[in-house]
């Protein structure tokens, strides 16, 4: 009924509700047909509809039966308006771009492509979502929860009644993952209805479901550190910080801000005391995080040389799939550049019409044009962070479509493209990422030097012939390639501080390298250094760039291991964004911190020319180690992962260092039977860490298998530098390293100096 749908467009959807909002939710409510596009000639109509949830929306085919697909709006990143993809790109001539969205999805699902019956229609789904989608992202904690239990109650109450029974309530223990006997779930259940009415409504259903989520682990923290065991008085809270999460300055100005932020009563709020949801909700919150909520922000010094940073890196970033059939995309690039990625790279060959195309050479990948490439990455280069992109060019195209190329990147990118020197000067050394803020630097060969372009003595004379080393080679990383290409002044006037050139050894490179230049090694090459002369291959890289790709024989994209690389000082470890896993988690964790912004500044002694870092042999340079203890409490909601009927979880939690091979070690829990809602360990894992400079932690959740490969279940990875001790939640990130609300673990942790 209209008057029903009205007041679940003010409850649900808008804060505060505006009368144009109401319309678009009114119009999302009541549902529209649409055409879902999956390429030219696949075109098919849908009838959409946002569910009474104001999370889930809801479509089908128009066609009779009964298939229907659904999608919650907390999976969708953002709404593209007009031909924003690639498929919609193909039928504008079809379709005007006001009637044509596109929602794009978080991780790595494809996008969803839509055109609507008329632009006003379009527009009431575009806003009607984004204001969606605000609403998800400024929740509070508590409001988190609310939804999460109203969730969990539609999904049980199968026959829509507003009530629940019994057999519904066993039917949803299930499917949250529980495993409890039938006599102790009744005795929740009949707690529970008050009303005696043999079914549980709203208040009932947030009444069983707080019995049934009750934190006996933060209870007993809690009653350790209060007077009464009914509240935290001021210096209770105070005890807790400094004791437990060894809170040091404004211990008592802290306090009081936990207590106005996450306490609920008014009255405890009053009388600066704090109640055990209040803690709860502290517990559970970013400041209650493992990770250091100071250090998510931007705090890292941004003036120092570019090759003082690590940079967050992507291969063959034009590719969806794999390296030999797989679909080539501006999207990749999208991707990449919206997760905070600062190098991207390009494969060009020469296309038709003198368009010059980007492809895996040699193989059956799809082909995009190298103009498309550059249009998107003016759009997008600078969205989730302001610091420098580098545009790794690997060029087989002739003279021709070079000056096409330079064309193109001249005429997109405009003052975007460095061209020249900053402030017309010849350098020094490099700049910084601070001085490089807002620009697109150009990596590939170059005639001569920088001198000589600055010099203006580079001339058609000197557009000979170039070394090529680049990735066509792979698949014999003993042979160096040595075929010449012809290189363009146009294109090569582009190149300023990233000239690639090949490598040829340390002491070569120490006494002709110049700062500017970039030699590039397959991950076995990389490997070879770091075995026989890793001192030195860090050396180098204190004084240029190093970009290490991997080998051509990972036909599938899959990654070798970063962390090995970022050991050696290398800034730009290249990785197939697109294949999610451990290489994958290590460089999302190590580029989660500073900003998201895509640079890590490294340590010190990686930066310093007077000292010799070993990574194969760090015990002889007097570094101290540390002690890591982690105490693995419990887990909260974990995801199923075997969607078979009944199915519940043995989960184990395992706790990988990765680092130097010297910190490089892993430990695991005991598996709980049946028990992915809220199982308890209270294990304590021990671990030494030689250089925490470099080290990552990695906590990986699995369901327990004795007769096969355990499941993954989910996973969380942070610098080591960035933890904050004491009791902590780790909220748990699925294999594509999206956030999986409220699945997390508890966790208690103890950093200390080894004497």
């Amino acid at each position: 009924d209209v008057l029903g749908i009205w007041v679940r467009c003010i409850t649900c959807c808008l804060t505060p509700p505006r009368p144009l909002h109401l319309l678009y939710c009114l119009s999302m409510f009541v549902g529209t047909v649409m055409r879902k596009i999956k390429s030219r000639t696949w075109k098919k109509q849908r009838y959409f509809r946002l569910q009474e949830d104001c999370m889930t929306i809801w479509y089908k085919s128009k066609k009779a039966g009964n298939t229907h697909s659904t999608f919650s709006v907390g999976d969708v990143e953002a709404v593209r308006e007009g031909h924003q993809s690639e498929v919609l790109l193909s039928i504008a001539d079809e379709f005007p771009p006001d009637r044509c969205f596109t929602l794009v999805f978080r991780g790595r699902r494809g996008n969803l492509d839509l055109v609507a019956d008329s632009s006003g229609e379009a527009q009431s789904w575009i806003k009607g979502i984004r204001k969606l989608i605000d609403n998800l992202e400024h929740m509070g904690q508590r409001e988190k929860l609310d939804q999460w239990i109203c969730d969990w109650f539609k999904k049980a109450d199968k026959n829509r009644d507003g009530q629940m029974n019994f057999k519904e309530v066993q039917d949803l223990l299930k499917m949250m993952n529980v495993d409890m006997n039938e006599h102790h779930a009744l005795r929740l259940f009949t707690t529970a209805d008050k009303s005696q009415s043999g079914t549980l409504e709203d208040d009932e259903f947030v009444l069983f479901y707080k019995m049934l989520t009750q934190r006996e682990d933060v209870l007993r923290v809690f009653q350790e550190y209060s007077g009464d065991g009914q509240k935290l008085t001021l210096q209770d809270l105070k005890d807790f910080l400094r004791e437990e999460q060894l809170r040091e300055d404004g211990v008592q100005q802290y306090a009081l801000k936990l207590i106005e932020r996450y306490e609920p009563s008014d009255t405890a709020r009053m009388l600066q005391v704090m109640t055990f949801d209040g803690f709860l909700m502290y517990l559970t919150s970013p400041e209650g995080s493992i990770f250091n909520p100071t250090m998510v922000e931007l705090y890292q010094d941004m003036t120092q040389p570019l090759c003082h940073y690590f940079i967050s890196s992507s291969h063959n970033t034009y590719l969806l799939e794999d390296q030999i059939r797989g679909h080539s995309s501006v999207e990749g690039y999208i991707r990449a550049l919206k997760r905070g990625c600062r190098c991207v790279e390009v494969d060009c060959w020469d296309g038709p019409n003198e368009e010059p195309i980007v492809y895996h050479g040699h193989t059956f990948t799809s082909k995009i044009f190298f103009k498309d490439v550059v249009t998107v990455l003016g759009n997008y280069a600078f969205k989730a962070s302001q610091y420098p992109v580098i545009l790794s060019i690997e060029n087989h195209c002739s003279v021709e479509q070079q000056k096409v190329m330079a064309q193109h990147l001249t005429q997109i990118l405009g003052d975007k493209l460095l061209k020249t020197p900053l402030h017309g000067k010849f350098p020094i050394g490099l700049p910084s990422p601070e001085d490089l803020k807002g620009k697109i630097l150009l990596k590939g060969k170059k005639i001569g030097g920088l001198e000589d372009s600055m010099n203006g003595v580079v001339d058609d004379s000197l557009m000979g012939e170039v070394s090529d080393e680049e990735e066509t080679a792979e698949f014999n990383d003993d042979h160096h390639r040595n075929d010449s290409i012809r290189l363009s002044k146009e294109l090569s006037d582009c190149v300023v501080y990233c000239k690639s050139v090949h490598f040829s050894s340390f002491k070569h490179s120490q006494i002709h390298s110049k700062f500017y230049e970039i030699s590039s090694f397959t991950e076995s090459k990389a490997r070879k250094h770091i075995r026989e002369a890793g001192a030195e291959f860090v050396l180098h890289n204190a004084r240029q760039l190093s970009r290490v790709y991997p080998s051509g024989l990972r036909t599938d994209s899959s990654n070798f291991n970063p962390q090995d690389m970022w050991n050696a000082g290398c800034q730009i470890v290249a990785l197939n964004f697109q294949t999610a896993g451990v290489e994958m988690d290590l460089n999302d964790g190590l580029f989660s911190q500073n900003g998201h912004c895509g640079y890590v500044l490294k340590p010190a002694f990686m930066r310093n020319i007077d000292e010799r870092f070993d990574p194969e042999n760090p015990q002889n340079g007097g570094y101290k180690p540390l002690s890591l203890s982690i105490q693995v409490i419990s887990g909260q909601q974990l995801p199923k992962v075997n969607i078979k009927e009944g199915s519940i979880i043995d989960p184990l939690v395992r706790v990988e260092i990765h680092g130097v091979p010297l910190d490089q070690a892993k430990q695991e829990t005991r598996y709980i039977d049946n028990n992915g809602f809220n199982p308890v360990w209270y294990d304590t894992l021990q671990f030494t860490i030689h250089i925490p400079e470099l080290a990552l932690v990695r906590f990986v959740v699995e369901d327990y298998d004795k007769t096969s490969k355990n499941d993954f279940v989910g996973q969380f990875t942070l610098p080591f530098t960035c933890i904050q001790p004491g009791y902590r939640h780790i909220h748990l990130l699925s294999k594509d390293g999206t956030s999986i609300p409220p699945s997390s673990l508890f966790v208690h942790v103890r950093i200390t100096k080894l004497t």
